[in-house]
C-alpha cells in the first residue's frame, strides 16, 4: 500500500475500528515483538479495544484517511516517575518502510511533552533484534542507552531488549 501523499493522523480508537485492527494485530509478523498475543477472533479485537484502548487516555489509532492501520500509545508514569513516559506502536505490514511510524511518533512526542507539564522523558523498550524499530527512534532522535540483559519474559523466552530515552531537552525548536 503506497501512501506517500496522504495525511497521517493519530486518533482515539473506535469500536468500529475493529476489522482494521485485527489486519495489524491478528498479523503474527506485526505482532512478533509486541507484548500482546496475535488476536485470532473479532471478539478478541473488540474486546482489547473496548477494555484497553478506548479507556486509555493517550492511546491512539495511526490512520491514514479514517482507516485504522497502527497501534501508538504514550503511557506517563505516576507519582516520582511523573517525569517519564513510555511510548509503543506497531503498524500494519503492509505500510511498512514508508516512514509512517517515524512520522506518527513524532506527532505523539510532540503532544506528548505539550500535554504533560512534568514529563521530561519519553523511553521506549525494544527486543534486540527487533532493528526496523530502533531505527524508527534513532530517526527521530532517540538515544539508544543501553542493553538490558535478560530483561523481559515475551513470547514464551526472556529477551534481552534495548533502552531507548528521549529528553525534553533534546528536541530541536
Amino acid at each position: 500500500m503506497a501512501i506517500s501523499g496522504l495525511e497521517i493522523t493519530l486518533r482515539p480508537y473506535t469500536i468500529t475500528d475493529v476489522d482494521d485492527f485485527l489486519i495489524y494485530a491478528g498479523d503474527e509478523k506485526v505482532t512478533r515483538f509486541t507484548r500482546w498475543n496475535t488476536f485470532t477472533s473479532k471478539e478478541e479485537a473488540l474486546s482489547y479495544i473496548n477494555n484497553f484502548c478506548i479507556p486509555h487516555p493517550h492511546c491512539r489509532s495511526i490512520c491514514i484517511g479514517d482507516r485504522s492501520i497502527g497501534f501508538l500509545f504514550i503511557k506517563p508514569q505516576e507519582g516520582d516517575d511523573k517525569c517519564r513516559a513510555d511510548v509503543g506502536y506497531a503498524l500494519a505490514a503492509e505500510c511498512w518502510g514508508q516512514g509512517i511510524t517515524t512520522r506518527a511518533v513524532k506527532m505523539a512526542i510532540s503532544d506528548g511533552f505539550r500535554e504533560f507539564p512534568d514529563l521530561v522523558r519519553l523511553q521506549a523498550l525494544v527486543e534486540v533484534g527487533n532493528k526496523a524499530s530502533q531505527r524508527v527512534l534513532e530517526k527521530i532522535g532517540f538515544n539508544k542507552e543501553g542493553i538490558l540483559r535478560k530483561y523481559t519474559f515475551n513470547k514464551g523466552a526472556v529477551r534481552d531488549m534495548v533502552m531507548f530515552g528521549l529528553l525534553s531537552s533534546d528536541l530541536k525548536p
